[in-house]
């Protein structure tokens, strides 16, 4: 009994860490909106960035009246789902380059992590929080999703709107595997693969994951929800909530199912990699000082 109330006593000490850690980087992350003229020109700039994003496949859609069987409402959803996806990734990954974590490994960065005194995941998990300077793709992809939501007529119940935030969580799951996965390349090859979390991301956000696959050939649709996911993280998670009927005579739980593998294997290739980094080092030092 004493040593189960010294673990619960842990666990509810791990969780205040995490709110700490996050408060703390809320904290820097408001100093940056001190000048006010750079923060609201970059606000903006993210703004128009993300229109231009889903601007063109919008207006296919309304010119056409839907896409591949989807509605010009279906197809806004599913824009503005993806604008969510985009827009916590930001939040949550995209300061200390904590999704692009092969940067941290290609530059010699995350020997600058180890010296720090919280465990290398939970400075993974907290250190990317920029809740100020990067909400604003979410806040746009909500305002999508409602106004879609609104177009269609439809009031979402309790039970949805879990569906929608389980769906968005694991969407989310499958960029950081992935990007973790590719990224274990990084450990071995430290200047070859210094981008490559850049362009696993921008391969599974981009056109792929804004377009809707249902008019395309089946063998494109298995290809998109398989070997390149981009179809999880906007069209398949769009047809499974709104037309309640998911793709392809897939489950529900596909998307969770392939979260699940991706995360095996980015744990397995991360720390089979990370443990080559720590024999071998950062090829960016010398005894002579950084190159």
């Amino acid at each position: 009994m004493e040593g189960k109330c010294v673990d619960n006593a842990n666990n509810k000490m791990s969780f205040k860490r995490f709110l700490e850690l996050y408060a703390i980087y809320a904290r820097m992350d408001l100093d940056f909106l001190r000048d006010w003229k750079v923060s609201v020109m970059c606000i903006i700039a993210d703004m128009l960035s993300n229109i231009a994003s889903v601007s063109g496949v919008f207006l296919l859609a309304w010119r056409f009246d839907g896409i591949g069987g989807m509605s010009r409402w279906d197809v806004l959803f599913m824009l503005g789902y993806v604008t969510c996806i985009t827009g916590l990734f930001q939040m949550f990954f995209s300061s200390d380059n904590t999704g692009h974590i092969s940067r941290v490994i290609g530059r010699g960065q995350l020997d600058h992590i180890f010296i720090q005194p919280i465990p290398l995941p939970v400075h993974f998990m907290t250190a990317g929080f920029i809740p100020f300077t990067g909400c604003q793709n979410l806040i746009f992809g909500i305002g999508i999703v409602i106004w879609s939501l609104d177009g269609m007529g439809k009031t979402p119940g309790i039970l949805w709107i879990l569906c929608l935030i389980g769906y968005l969580f694991i969407s989310m799951t499958i960029i950081i595997g992935l990007s973790y996965l590719f990224s274990s390349l990084t450990f071995k090859w430290q200047i070859a693969f210094e981008e490559i979390s850049s362009t696993v991301i921008d391969r599974l956000t981009g056109v792929l994951s804004n377009y809707p696959l249902s008019g395309m050939p089946v063998m494109i649709q298995w290809t998109l929800v398989t070997v390149m996911p981009a179809g999880l993280l906007g069209w398949f998670p769009a047809c499974a909530l709104l037309l309640d009927k998911p793709p392809l005579g897939l489950s529900v739980f596909y998307p969770l199912i392939i979260a699940v593998l991706i995360w095996t294997l980015a744990a397995f290739a991360f720390r089979k990699g990370f443990k080559y980094y720590v024999r071998i080092g950062s090829n960016r030092y010398s005894p002579y000082g950084r190159h």
